[in-house]
């Protein structure tokens, strides 16, 4: 059976069901699942260097909307008037250094095709725009000039920002008439090569910026005073990474060896002077080109394409058509195929006089390790360069510093706790560059905190205080505050103030309202499983409030997506999971038993446990640990063992499936967002990547699946579930389906997500709760 997402009246009708039938046994109102969806969640947080002022976007029903907040007392004022549920996404939230402007990017990242999702509809189309909003409440948000991912001037005066590998201005503020430049209708700064990195320097006079130019890379500098671009110490080598100094008056950046004729893949001109190069590909270059680029410009030839002594681009020898038998390779003379600096080395960091253009190496890799090798981006802070590196062996995640005057001999380690820094939202460095501030796990493996190290190396110790999840920190200009994003097992996204000295975050944005039904949430307990392999697997359970002694109630299986992902005890710091928990809190209130598994291959445990072998295509292991927590749940003497359901979406529809194929004779039901059903193009039963994905077992397939998903999905392809739903039809598998069009991999309207979860608590009634019969 087939059904369809529709206008108003059939949205009117589910919703209707869906607040007005409670699943539970009991005759009292529950609360719906648009009650728990009602808090607005800040999802993108920045703080000013110079301010005691925060400012974030905060999604509230689909609108979404840039707020500030300022010292002493951090009262929330709303800036922009963006109050429609629309699907425009809000990203890239930036304050100017005095706290006085705020950018901000609307529109989503385009598709492969260029595409900006366009999930209302707009027959005019949508784009993606940088637009700006003065914090002090005067004024509406005005648009500056398609383009996204902005650097703004420390004066609030100008955005920077790339396009089609040339630098582009926006004029943020400013009197008298705007030109094609001011707008971004033509390149500020055009130069050869593949410029990206744009980065103002601290006092705003000076533009650093990286230009990849083919087989090495250069640093440039731009000057708004004189309107001249100036090299920093050029080379034949592979500069990357500039930054600045607090003084403006130096650079660092990384160098490595240019690419060596063996790896080189440029197609060449022609003739003697200009030949094509060993290593290129026809293949490689049109795809280069298909990109909006020249080929070879950073391409598969450049330094980012394993020019550094690794091999090259694949692509045919000498000269040579695509497939024709390869010429005998030369002797693999030094300098040919690997490339090193005088000395063995292959990685070094310089610093520059702006001044002069001049640089010096303050530091390098020693000829025979390897450890170094990965650095790929640095961080002026203080007197220090940091960054972040994976150490071999080490299950967690490192930061490091090195003397920017030469004076450490090897990298000093700043980060020992052991826990996990997801990404480098999760850092922050005090308004003098003297302290690391970091997010992560370490001593809480189910949750996060904020931590401080000095840059110059020390003890570390944790700032924020407490059982909840802190996030996101960002250091306000006085040294005073930390800004994070909270998180409780009732609280929802939130923006917490914490003293850098430390404490109990103080929560001053949402105000939750009356009708968001905390008292209904439960408190989740972290339960272990043992896979059949004997790998422990941590898992959340929802337990509801009104269990009975000796009562058994239904159950349901969430898994996220990802795969490297890591659900808690509370509320998420990603949208769609922090609605995810929202929904496994309603499925408890409702009367569910509710068991959230973080399977291998997900984030938190340890670097081992996030590349675990046989995974995914290469066999599909962690679907032993869904199966470990489904017969956790049939053990269970408050479960049901014959209502079992399962839901999840991305990898997590991808293993609701592999249940539903594998297992149906466990799962009773299943709801499949957007999952992934065919790894790979192979359709051969032999083959590890076919047998491996849940459609090879499509005809053990007997439970009824609830498929969601948008045509416009970027993370997964939606012929996974064209191709499924063939399947389905042609076994009589009985199967609801919502088709999205316009819509992303995870929907951008908020009326979606009521509609959706609506029909989700529906379709889990009947066939979970109920355990009802599919239609014929």
């Amino acid at each position: 059976m087939l059904f369809t997402l529709r206008p108003s009246r059939a949205l009117a009708a589910l919703l209707l069901i869906a607040s007005t039938a409670p699943l539970a046994l009991h005759a009292q109102q529950k609360a719906t699942m648009e009650q728990f969806l009602s808090p607005a969640s800040p999802l993108d947080i920045a703080a000013a260097n110079n301010a005691e002022r925060v400012a974030w976007m905060a999604y509230d029903r689909g609108m979404r909307n840039v707020y500030t907040a300022a010292a002493p007392d951090f009262k929330p004022v709303r800036l922009t008037k963006f109050l429609d549920d629309d699907g425009t996404d809000l990203t890239n939230v930036e304050l100017s250094e005095d706290g006085s402007i705020a950018i901000f990017v609307r529109g989503s990242a385009p598709n492969r095709l260029g595409w900006v999702a366009n999930p209302s509809h707009d027959a005019a189309g949508a784009e993606r725009a940088i637009w700006a909003v003065r914090t002090n409440g005067t004024g509406a948000a005005w648009r500056v000039a398609e383009g996204s991912s902005p650097a703004l001037s420390p004066d609030g005066k100008y955005v920077l920002f790339v396009k089609d590998g040339q630098i582009y201005r926006g004029r943020v503020t400013g009197q008298g008439p705007k030109t094609a430049v001011d707008t971004g209708g033509v390149p500020f700064i055009k130069a050869w090569g593949n410029n990206s990195n744009p980065r103002w320097s601290p006092d705003g006079s000076k533009i650093s910026f990286t230009s990849a130019r083919e087989n090495h890379a250069l640093i440039l500098v731009y000057d708004m005073k004189s309107r001249k671009v100036n090299y920093i110490a050029p080379s034949v080598d592979c500069d990357a990474s500039p930054t600045w100094s607090p003084d403006s008056k130096r650079l660092a950046f990384i160098r490595r060896p240019g690419v060596p004729f063996g790896a080189q893949a440029q197609q060449g001109g022609g003739g003697i002077g200009n030949p094509q190069s060993p290593m290129f590909s026809p293949t490689s270059a049109a795809a280069q080109q298909g990109r909006g680029g020249p080929a070879g410009i950073g391409g598969a030839s450049g330094c980012g394409g394993g020019g550094f002594g690794g091999g090259g681009g694949g692509g045919a020898r000498g000269g040579q058509a695509a497939g024709a038998a390869p010429a005998p390779a030369p002797a693999r003379s030094p300098g040919l195929y690997t490339a090193t600096f005088r000395g063995g080395y292959t990685l070094s960091l310089m610093v520059a006089d702006v001044a002069s253009g001049e640089a010096k190496e303050f530091w390098h890799t020693q000829p025979t390790e390897r450890v170094w090798t990965g650095i790929s981006n640095i961080r002026w802070a203080a007197e220090h360069v940091v960054f972040q590196m994976q150490m071999p062996n080490d299950e967690w995640d490192r930061y490091f510093s090195i003397k920017v005057d030469g004076a450490v001999e090897n990298p000093i380690p700043l980060i020992r706790t052991d826990g996990m820094i997801e990404d480098a939202t999760a850092v922050t460095y005090s308004p003098d560059g003297k302290t690391l501030y970091y997010c992560t796990n370490a001593t809480d493996i189910e949750r996060r905190h904020i931590w401080a190290v000095s840059t110059a190396g020390g003890e570390a110790r944790r700032v924020s205080t407490g059982t909840g999840i802190e996030t996101y920190p960002v250091a306000m200009g006085a040294g005073k505050n930390l800004a994070v994003i909270y998180f409780n097992a009732a609280q929802p996204a939130s923006i917490g103030i914490v003293p850098t000295a430390g404490g109990d975050p103080k929560i001053v944005f949402p105000t939750l309202g009356k009708d968001f039904p905390k008292d209904a949430h439960v408190i989740p307990q972290t339960v272990i499983t043992k896979a059949a392999d004997g790998l422990e697997i941590h898992n959340t359970l929802f337990m509801p409030k009104d269990m009975r002694a000796g009562e058994k109630r239904p159950a349901i299986i969430f898994v996220h997506g990802g795969p490297q992902r890591q659900m808690m005890p509370g509320y998420h710091y990603f949208q769609f999971y922090h609605w995810a928990y929202a929904f496994n809190q309603w499925l408890a209130d409702q009367g569910y038993v509710v068991l959230s598994i973080n399977y291998r291959s997900g984030v938190g445990y340890g670097r081992s446990f996030r590349n675990a072998p046989n995974v995914a295509a290469r066999g599909n292991a962690e679907y032993q640990d869904v199966l470990a927590g489904a017969h956790y749940l049939q053990a269970n003497t408050n479960v049901d063992a014959t209502r079992i359901g399962i839901w999840g979406l991305s990898y997590g529809g991808l293993l609701t499936s592999q249940a539903l194929a594998r297992n149906s004779d466990i799962f009773v039901a299943g709801v499949d967002l957007a999952g992934v059903h065919l790894y790979g193009p192979s359709l051969d039963s032999t083959n590890v990547s076919y047998s491996s994905s849940s459609i090879s077992q499509i005809d053990k397939w007997k439970s009824p699946v609830f498929l969601v998903h948008g045509d416009d999905d970027r993370n997964v392809a939606f012929s996974q579930t064209v191709g499924l739903v063939q399947l389905l039809r042609a076994r009589g598998i009985y199967h609801e389906l919502i088709v999205v069009p316009d819509d992303v991999h995870e929907s951008l309207i908020h009326k979606n997500w009521v509609y959706t979860f609506g029909r989700m608590g529906d379709f889990l009634k009947r066939f979970v709760w109920n355990k009802e019969a599919p239609p014929k």
